[in-house]
């Protein structure tokens, strides 16, 4: 391209001078006459001023209707910049969007004043997944600036947060009086789906406390997740004096809240740890007392670790329940803002969610998400499973009907294109699925595409690579149409609550049979705690009715013991 583009210069050099040659031989013949006209040279002048008048109409009427930026493009047009081949290109060199969404902060849920190229997906989220299903209240925005300004105030390497790491080094010589900053550390456990929604319940718990919440940083997280607070970052420093400690922390551990409880220490500790696991005990649960919490105001450091969306019980706590109402007057829309609030994929993540999307999904009129979860992998499962995704899929009418008796269908009008994105551990279910829309016609004429990104075969806890395939899938998920899900799958709960679907969940594979009807449509967009506290504040006993306490909590559909927010209007 450049010796063409060399030889055209040279020839057109070529040309000006032989055109300038020929104008100035005119020039010469035309003083020799002495300004003397004759009848020939008449005639050409007039032929030349008709013909430059009638280009110049020409022009005037092509050009008249257009709007004026159109000129400017045109003319901008015409300019190219050339790389030299050698140069390599970066992530930088990659287009970006130009078209940026106008509520990129998401009716101000979403703070500004981030450097936009250090996470794309912050701002850039709203040209793929649709906006907030719901408007957050003007209350919890503000709650989120106030909570931003202490975190700047408190975080990392701070002066206060300095003073306040000394008094764990100091140990028990510590009065209540010493602490300016109380924290709340999320101490990471159990799969990716589990820490979002954990990490969720974390930070609910910090805004109600007035505490700030800094997390484990030492599985992926960085890898993962942007930060999502301006300035100063929410993760905990490497050089944190009990860092080492937190893979030992459990019921245990003498300062533990729970052991205390059952060996009756009351004596106030700069740190103590929360056991919120599944086999939490009855001194464990004190944590959803009101009495307890009084208690545990006191304690600057707070450690919490737990495989479970504990969010619904903090509505159960009665010194909670004003805050909880100003901040979520739709009581079903908590992970659904708090999770688009926290959880940015990094730059790697979406490349991948990007990628991924303009490939396969970008163009089909529906996207339809189905994800795939078996507890249960005896041999013979696989067929039941199946059976019962299909059942679902048309019974509910998320899916074409296909038809074994006929070659093709020929519909009227534009053909219909669907977009299958199947998230599973195992590729059989998406092959199968895949085939029998590639060997069958849909009934009504439908074009069905059929894509599952990964199949890992097992779950790989903190291996990085499998977390990073793990959330872009969770995140594509929630950029679907319609979704299914499996029951008791936090990966499920996430992709619903991030995208503000209610689902069509299937219900747990069990003992040989599928269920019937195969799925239901779940209540809220909310997701299900597992293994509530079940505890009685007043009478200091297990108690079962927990899902009747307040009208906004009550159990789960796909887990009967379990709890799940919805709002009372029945509307989410």
């Amino acid at each position: 391209m450049i010796g063409v583009t060399m030889k055209r210069f040279k020839k057109t050099s070529n040309d000006q001078l032989v055109s300038s040659n020929r104008e100035s031989s005119v020039v010469l013949k035309i003083s020799e006459s002495k300004w003397g006209l004759n009848p020939m040279t008449l005639m050409a002048f007039f032929v030349v001023c008709l013909m430059v008048l009638t280009l110049v109409f020409s022009v005037a009427i092509v050009f008249g209707n257009l709007p004026p930026d159109c000129l400017w493009t045109l003319a901008e047009a015409r300019f190219f910049h050339v790389k030299p081949s050698e140069a390599t290109v970066s992530e930088d060199d990659i287009p970006r969007p130009v078209i940026m969404p106008k509520d990129k902060l998401l009716g101000g849920l979403l703070p500004s004043g981030f450097d936009e190229t250090s996470c794309l997906s912050r701002y850039e989220s709203l040209l793929y997944i649709k906006g907030l299903r719901h408007k957050p209240s003007s209350y919890l925005i503000s709650r989120l600036r106030r909570y931003e300004a202490l975190h700047k105030q408190c975080g990392p390497y701070t002066e206060l947060y300095n003073r306040t790491v000394d008094l764990i080094k100091s140990g028990d010589q510590y009065s209540t009086s010493s602490s300016v900053c109380n924290y709340v550390i999320w101490v990471s456990f159990s799969g990716l789906g589990n820490r979002i929604l954990t990490l969720t319940s974390a930070f609910l718990y910090a805004l109600l406390t007035n505490r700030v919440l800094l997390v484990d940083p030492r599985v992926n997280l960085p890898d993962l997740f942007c930060e999502p607070f301006p300035q100063v970052s929410w993760l905990l420093p490497s050089d944190f004096p009990i860092l080492d400690q937190f893979s030992t922390f459990n019921q245990k551990s003498p300062l533990s809240y729970g052991y205390m409880v059952r060996n009756n220490k009351s004596r106030i500790h700069p740190f103590m740890y929360l056991h919120l696991n599944h086999d939490y005990d009855g001194q464990d649960k004190l944590f959803f007392c009101d009495t307890d919490q009084t208690f545990l105001k006191k304690i600057p450091w707070l450690f919490v670790k737990s495989n479970n969306y504990y969010v619904p019980a903090l509505f159960l706590i009665p010194s909670f329940e004003q805050e909880l109402n100003n901040l979520f007057p739709e009581k079903g829309t908590v992970f659904h803002f708090l999770g688009r609030y926290l959880f940015h994929p990094t730059n790697s993540v979406w490349g991948l969610i990007t990628r991924y999307y303009q490939a396969y999904l970008a163009n089909a009129d529906e996207k339809i998400g189905i994800q795939i979860r078996v507890f249960d992998l005896g041999v013979g499962n696989f067929k039941y499973v199946l059976d019962q995704i299909l059942a679902c899929t048309a019974k509910e009418n998320l899916l074409p009907r296909v038809n074994p008796n006929e070659p093709i269908v020929n519909s009227s009008g534009k053909t219909k294109t669907i977009s299958i994105l199947m998230t599973s551990l195992s590729p059989r279910y998406f092959e199968e699925i895949r085939n029998m829309y590639w060997e069958n016609p849909t009934v009504t004429g439908e074009i069905v595409s059929v894509y599952q990104p990964s199949h890992e075969e097992h779950q790989q806890t903190e291996k990085l690579m499998h977390d990073r395939k793990a959330w872009a899938e969770m995140y594509l998920l929630s950029l679907t149409d319609k979704l299914v899900t499996s029951a008791w799958s936090t990966f499920g709960y996430v992709a619903q609550g991030l995208g503000g679907l209610k689902p069509w969940i299937l219900y747990k594979f069990e003992n040989g049979t599928v269920h019937n009807p195969p799925c239901f449509r779940d209540m809220s967009l909310e997701p299900c705690y597992h293994s509530p506290p079940n505890y009685d504040c007043k009478k200091k006993t297990g108690s079962y009715n927990t899902g009747n306490v307040v009208p906004h909590v009550r159990h789960c559909k796909d887990m009967s013991w379990g709890l799940k927010l919805f709002d009372q209007n029945g509307e989410l």
